[in-house]
């Protein structure tokens, strides 16, 4: 097996939004970038910087229900140290949603204060929202528009044109399309990705991608898998340290398999049910709230 991942995401029309996002720049006071909690860091386009410039900004840090509590504080903190203003969301449950337009308008108080003086206090504030695909985007608009105003889906690609939406007379949000970059770097920025759901499941080996999450999860959060697959520690960690991240997911899969009695005929383990059931299961949250990315 091989730890070896050639993870690229990059169709026509994510090319479109980037020239559509510097040619709309202008037209916005703020940008707010949506990331996933559970991967702050590989669910922010480093694209996104460059693009905006120096436009005031806010991280949005949504999805916090399926992220470990603990981490998403010291992400905020993170953030927060680096001059963005921040919030924190789960649009599901409309979490966090009226903290937006205070906290925006706190932002924008020096940009409101000049429009006043110019006479144009009633002036609407305009802020472009930005993200991966797959981060919430249009149901965080959705949410704070208070109606169903852009089409939002669980899975990457939906928003395909700009959209501007009215959240009331003093503020206009503008929709883009989820925009991510032609290569990955790091691969396992792209793993973390296909984990989360941002990328496409079948660009992928479903078996390899879940035995890295199983190796990254038993390295973070050992106690939820034990829980949750009922591991024991007769393998661990003793035969562990020479072998690679996949070898090691797989080895914890198998274990996952043998003990849920996933078996094909011939009692060979089932790992391709293995592997979508943990990945459904991570993916759902039923295995517990995880954050996969440190502040550093």
């Amino acid at each position: 097996m091989t730890d070896e991942m050639n993870i690229q995401w990059y169709p026509g029309h994510m090319t479109k939004t980037r020239r559509m996002m510097e040619a709309e720049l202008k037209l916005v006071d703020a940008v707010c970038e949506i990331i996933d909690a559970r991967i702050p860091i590989s669910s922010r386009n480093p694209d996104i910087d460059a693009i905006c410039g120096s436009k005031p900004r806010m991280i949005i840090l949504n999805r916090i229900d399926m992220a470990d509590p603990a981490r998403t504080k010291a992400w905020a903190d993170h953030f927060k140290a680096r001059g963005f203003s921040v919030i924190q969301t789960d649009c599901k449950a409309r979490k966090g949603i009226t903290d937006f337009s205070p906290a925006l308008n706190r932002l924008l108080a020096e940009k409101r204060r000049r429009y006043a003086e110019k006479g144009m206090a009633g002036k609407p504030l305009k802020a472009m929202i930005v993200g991966i695909p797959n981060v919430g985007k249009s149901t965080f608009i959705n949410q704070v528009a208070g109606r169903k105003g852009a089409k939002a889906e669980n899975r990457p690609g939906v928003t395909r044109g700009k959209q501007w939406v009215t959240v009331d007379q003093g503020l206009l949000l503008l929709d883009t399309p989820g925009i991510l970059w032609p290569k990955f770097e790091d691969p396992e920025v792209g793993l973390r990705l296909a984990w989360t759901g941002a990328v496409k499941d079948d660009i992928l080996d479903t078996e390899t991608l879940a035995a890295r999450l199983m190796a990254q999860l038993w390295q973070d959060y050992p106690q939820a898998l034990r829980d949750r697959y009922k591991l024991d520690d007769s393998l661990f960690p003793a035969d562990f340290p020479e072998l690679t991240p996949a070898a090691r997911g797989f080895a914890l899969m198998e274990q996952a398999a043998r003990k849920r009695g996933f078996l094909l005929p011939g009692s060979q383990l089932d790992m391709d049910r293995m592997a979508n059931v943990l990945l459904e299961e991570y993916r759902s949250s039923k295995l517990g709230r995880f954050t996969l990315e440190h502040p550093v």
